[in-house]
């Protein structure tokens, strides 16, 4: 019984089928930071690399596109938040802690912030790895990515 009821289900044509790695071809995009809060451009711009915008989603496979963020230093806080953000590294040793303030980072390494932002949006797994190696960050408006044609995204409010 057990059997015939194994060979059923091969055959039905009830069966979800569950999209592999192979089978997705992904996008390039470009997304304009300038003028956007940092939380909602990174909310959306994880759920491109994820692939979540994408009917053929699946959680365990990467389904996402490639994502180019231009503009990074553009990017703006509301409110007071700018005054108080603060970015903590640890060496791991007794007194070992980093802080650094939005307004030092913002001057010297513009990229970091919403590489940031948007990595704590991702999975904290292999998956996300490979996830978060499709993500380009640029400060300017140039980046070096016009071969592969990427398509201009834009952000909903």
């Amino acid at each position: 019984m057990i059997k015939y009821a194994e060979n059923k289900l091969k055959s039905s044509a009830k069966i979800t089928k569950s999209f592999r790695k192979e089978d997705v071809v992904p996008d390039w995009w470009v997304v304009d930071a300038s003028g956007q809060t940092v939380g909602r451009l990174a909310s959306q711009v994880a759920s491109l690399l994820r692939g979540k915008h994408k009917p053929i989603f699946t959680p365990h496979v990467d389904t996402g596109d490639y994502v180019i963020v231009i503009n990074a230093e553009k990017a703006v806080f509301q409110g007071k938040r700018a005054e108080k953000k603060e970015y903590s590294r640890h060496s791991m040793y007794p007194g070992g802690r980093k802080v650094r303030k939005y307004v030092e980072l913002k001057n010297e390494k513009p990229e970091f912030i919403l590489q940031h932002a948007i990595n704590g949006m991702l999975p904290k797994t292999t998956l996300g790895n490979s996830i978060r190696k499709k993500l380009k960050v640029y400060a300017g408006s140039e980046h070096k990515h016009e071969a592969q044609k990427p398509q201009l995204f834009q952000i909903k409010d």
